[in-house]
C-alpha cells in the first residue's frame, strides 16, 4: 500500500532532503556518542543522561522514517507565479477580508510545507480548500470555528 501523496514545492523538497541528510549523518553520530558516554558512567538503570540520549535516538529514528516515507510519496509542484488567474497549489494569492477590509497574501502549499508564519497555507486548510480552483475577483465563504469569513480573491500573483 502506498502512503498519502505529499505535495511540496521544489524548495520544500530540498528542505526535507537536507533535514533527512542531517539526521542520518550528524544527529545519529551525536546521539550515539552521547549514549556511549552515558554507558561509560556505569549503571544505566538510574542514568538520566542515558535515558535522555535513548529518547533522542528514538525521536531521530522516528523522524527519519517519517521523512523517508514522505519523500517516497512526494509530488513536486511547479511554481505557477503569473501563469493564470486560477488558484492552484503553488499559487500566491492576494485575499481581501470583506468584513475587516484587510488584505492578506498567502502561498498555497501542501500540508507538509504549510507554515502560517511564512504565509504558506495548506491546500487542506479551510481557506486553502475554499480558494482552490477559484479565479481572481471571486468571493469565497470560509466556515471556521469562529464563524463565517468572506474573502475576495483580489489577485493570483
Amino acid at each position: 500500500m502506498t502512503g498519502k501523496e505529499v505535495i511540496l514545492t521544489q524548495g520544500g523538497l530540498e528542505k526535507l532532503e537536507k533535514e533527512l541528510e542531517h539526521l542520518k549523518s550528524a544527529k545519529r553520530r551525536e546521539v550515539a556518542e552521547r549514549i556511549k558516554t552515558a554507558i561509560s558512567f556505569g549503571d544505566i538503570s538510574e542514568n538520566s543522561e542515558y535515558e535522555d540520549a535513548k529518547n533522542d535516538q528514538a525521536f531521530i529514528e522516528g523522524r527519519i522514517i517519517t521523512l523517508e516515507k514522505m519523500l517516497r510519496n512526494v509530488r513536486v509542484i511547479e511554481d505557477s507565479a503569473g501563469v493564470s488567474d486560477r488558484v492552484d497549489i503553488g499559487s500566491t494569492v492576494l485575499l481581501k477580508d470583506l468584513e475587516y477590509d484587510e488584505n492578506y497574501q498567502y502561498t498555497i502549499v501542501g500540508s507538509a510545507e504549510a507554515n502560517p508564519a511564512e504565509h504558506k497555507i495548506s491546500n487542506e486548510s479551510p481557506v486553502g480548500k475554499a480558494i482552490l480552483g477559484r479565479n481572481s475577483g471571486e468571493v469565497v465563504e470560509v466556515t471556521v470555528p469562529a464563524g463565517l469569513l468572506k474573502y475576495q480573491i483580489v489577485k493570483v500573483l
